[in-house]
């Protein structure tokens, strides 16, 4: 099997949950990307374009789900692994890979149990305003309900496996990532966040690069908040 800088396939330290749907162009380089020790578990979720084939030909796990849903693509990466610590981030380039083991390094020192990667734009046009506005009312949404202290509903992410699924999440659409920080805010979690870069995206946006797409997002984390 071909071996990719980054990609651990043997001895891994730290399992990388990454839900994909057609983001074959995108594949290539976040893996590349990735720190050593950083094993990525690659969730296809229906794609149509060979994203499964360029990962498992790059090394990579493949997880396939059938059941379509941002939520399902994550949750079923955190059945998948089997690392005392589990990343989630987007497999479309917007984030570095390199960012890892800043977000990580929280939880593995015993400071916090779910950081979350504030995004910080380098590029212009990399957040849509649409986008930027809906997160934004939902984070500020958190804070007056005095759950989580945080500003950005981070795609990038780390928390402890077992925790996680303690959890017991159950949203499999776009409220998945809004429900992992409610029900931490609930069970008294120490949420934190921590800077990274966020850039355009590779390839076509499903969610947040359309205004729809933002809508539905929102709407299915206004069903969490509720």
């Amino acid at each position: 099997m071909p071996h990719v800088a980054g990609v651990v396939t043997v001895g891994h330290v730290i399992d990388v949950v990454l839900p994909v749907l057609d983001e074959a162009r995108a594949i290539p380089g976040v893996l590349r990307s990735l720190p050593d020790a950083y094993r990525p578990i690659i969730v296809d979720n229906g794609s149509t374009d060979g994203s499964a084939a360029i990962a498992t030909a790059l090394g990579a796990r493949v997880v396939h789900e059938r059941q379509r849903g941002f939520g399902s693509a994550c949750y079923a990466g955190l059945l998948a692994a089997d690392h005392d610590v589990v990343c989630f981030m987007d497999c479309d380039a917007t984030l570095d890979p390199g960012d890892l083991p800043a977000v990580v390094e929280p939880v593995r020192a015993g400071h916090a149990d779910l950081v979350l990667g504030r995004r910080r734009c380098v590029q212009r046009g990399a957040w849509p305003l649409h986008a930027r506005l809906g997160n934004r009312a939902i984070a500020a949404s958190l804070r007056r309900r005095a759950l989580v202290d945080v500003y950005d509903l981070g795609p990038m992410r780390a928390a402890g496996r077992l925790r996680l699924l303690e959890l017991g999440l159950t949203d499999r659409r776009f409220g998945y990532p809004l429900e992992m920080v409610v029900r931490a805010g609930h069970a008294g979690w120490r949420v934190r966040e921590v800077d990274v870069d966020y850039r355009q995206r590779i390839g076509r946006s499903k969610v947040t690069g359309t205004v729809r797409g933002t809508l539905r997002a929102v709407r299915d984390m206004r069903g969490v908040l509720a």
